[in-house]
């Protein structure tokens, strides 16, 4: 304990330095912020540490309240200092289209910091020109034609969950702990052409090692005296994330290594029964997945592509690609067996569609999903797997009614709070699919609604999560009913890098027939 105050302590001296003992060529720009956020209102703090040494003290749960409380008290943005960092909180949506709809504001808030040693300058954290490039590259590897060919392996590893789910016997379990390891098969399988068969628990290191950076990650964010690197290695957060990168790295280094020897074999054996040009000529151009656009750039032009790009990449797509989708299908679950009579509403519409057939669907299928479609977006309205964005403004942005926020400033969105705001969403807390009628949506502003952010820095694979979100629960509910253990008294939200329950989400699992348990 004594260590710890001590290294508080010489925390709060270094960042006061750091904030008085600026560079001249920084003053001028920090004065400037400092007049602008005068004008804005918002909480205040005590000198240097701003608001930093309130949130620094909160229980996980306790900061989105705090946040809540902000939005009421301050309707339409809110200022605040974070240990020297000028804060901007946004809940309009007008204010939110200025923000996320602009070419010009895509660098990523001063939070992001510390998950850089994890996932470097890949798509998530990378800005300007090379964020630019890398959307280019990678917009392909998720053209619907690509996606319809990952349907065959969605159904495969959505079998296998139910399958493990059926294998219960009805009795109470963690439902993350079986989702998150089919959906890591997925992105697997799907984005860097390697099986996994984590559903085997051949990996669960490596999920345990993500939890455990994720965890450090977001309280190196809250807890000022952690976000100095000195202080940071010294403790036991530190540790831990820093063996957990070591593990991540290593994992997403032995699944490139893979990919590339098997890209190579599969070129090779290409070259060799190579077709004439006429008949080339009558086949289709084969579009390449996400690890194997980074492997073939790398080999058509050497140098353009380091190793660290290509991890930093991996590892991006491999944490966002099962994280996100995971914690949406964990959520859903619990809110179906929650809602007896909406999860028949999605049945019916499944029998509609498949009958008695034990079939696997299909991409037409999936088009006729409309009322589950329906309950996906109103559970990630509820739940947004990522319940918090932020962007650092490089210039200063003009609001209406004469609003400015100045340059240097980092300006926060919360998607959990903006969806659960009554001025867009009557009754917020009432789990409602029906919101998102095509009447419905047409009344509401787009930028109200943010599970998967928006504008130019909206998520890359959101149809392919959407693809995913279809399957598994489509598959989970033709032939299971889910029944929630855990009551939604009983949750605990906490807004980490993707949003959680601090006490986990118990479910039980029964087959709907007989027959239906040996699939």
């Amino acid at each position: 304990m004594m260590i710890e105050i001590l290294l508080i302590l010489i925390a709060i001296i270094v960042i006061i330095l750091s904030i008085i003992v600026l560079p001249f060529e920084l003053m001028d720009y920090r004065w400037k912020t400092m007049k602008g956020m005068a004008k804005i209102h918002g909480p205040k703090g005590i000198p240097f540490l701003g608001v930093g040494w309130m949130i620094a003290r909160f229980a996980d749960e306790e900061l989105l309240y705090y946040l809540k409380e902000i939005s009421s008290q301050y309707k339409r943005i809110a200022s605040c200092w974070v240990t020297g960092v000028p804060f901007v909180l946004f809940h309009d949506a007008e204010d939110i289209e200025a923000l996320l709809g602009s070419v010009h504001h895509i660098t990523k808030g001063i939070e992001y910091v510390t998950l850089q040693p994890w996932l470097n300058d890949g798509l998530l954290l990378s800005t300007g020109d090379k964020w630019h490039q890398r959307r280019k590259l990678l917009t392909p590897a998720f053209h619907f034609k690509i996606l319809e060919n990952n349907v065959q392996s969605l159904n495969k590893n959505a079998r296998y969950l139910l399958r493990n789910m059926l294998k219960k016997g009805g009795e109470p379990f963690i439902a993350e702990e079986m989702v998150t390891l089919c959906t890591l098969d997925v992105i697997c399988e799907t984005a860097m052409g390697v099986p996994l068969n984590s559903q085997d628990n051949k990996a669960l290191e490596y999920v345990r090692a993500i939890r455990k950076v994720s965890a450090a990650s977001v309280l190196r964010m809250i807890k000022f005296w952690l976000k100095k690197e000195f202080v940071f290695r010294l403790t036991k957060y530190g540790k831990d994330f820093y063996n957990g990168l070591s593990l991540m790295h290593s994992f997403t280094e032995k699944i490139i290594k893979e990919r590339k020897e098997e890209f190579q074999s599969e070129n090779l054996k290409s070259t060799a029964s190579e077709n004439t040009e006429e008949q080339e000529s009558f086949l289709p151009k084969q579009r390449k997945a996400f690890l194997d656009s980074l492997i073939d750039l790398d080999r058509k032009y050497p140098n353009s592509l380091t190793e660290l790009d290509i991890r930093e990449e991996v590892d991006t797509f491999m944490f966002e690609g099962h994280d996100t989708t995971s914690a949406a299908i964990v959520f859903t679950l619990f809110l179906l067996g929650s809602h007896p009579d909406i999860q028949e509403k999605v049945y019916q519409e499944l029998y509609g569609i498949f009958g008695e057939s034990h079939r696997a669907a299909t991409s037409k299928d999936l088009h006729e999903m409309n009322y589950l479609e329906k309950v996906i977006k109103e559970t990630l309205r509820l739940y947004p797997s990522v319940p918090y964005i932020s962007r650092k403004l490089t210039k200063d942005l003009e609001l209406s009614g004469d609003l400015m926020v100045p340059e240097g400033v980092n300006v926060a969105i919360v998607p959990y709070l903006i969806h659960r705001d009554e001025r867009y969403y009557p009754d917020p807390e009432v789990f409602d699919p029906e919101r998102f009628s095509l009447e419905n949506c047409k009344t509401r502003h787009p930028f109200t609604y943010l599970p998967f952010s928006a504008g130019p820095r909206n998520c890359i694979g959101q149809k392919f999560a959407m693809m995913e979100l279809k399957v598994i629960i489509s598959t989970l509910i033709r032939f299971a009913k889910v029944e929630s253990v855990t009551k939604k008294e009983d949750l605990a939200i906490v807004p980490f890098l993707i949003i959680r329950s601090t006490k986990p989400i118990m479910i039980k699992v029964t087959p709907r027939t007989l027959q239906n348990q040996s699939l």
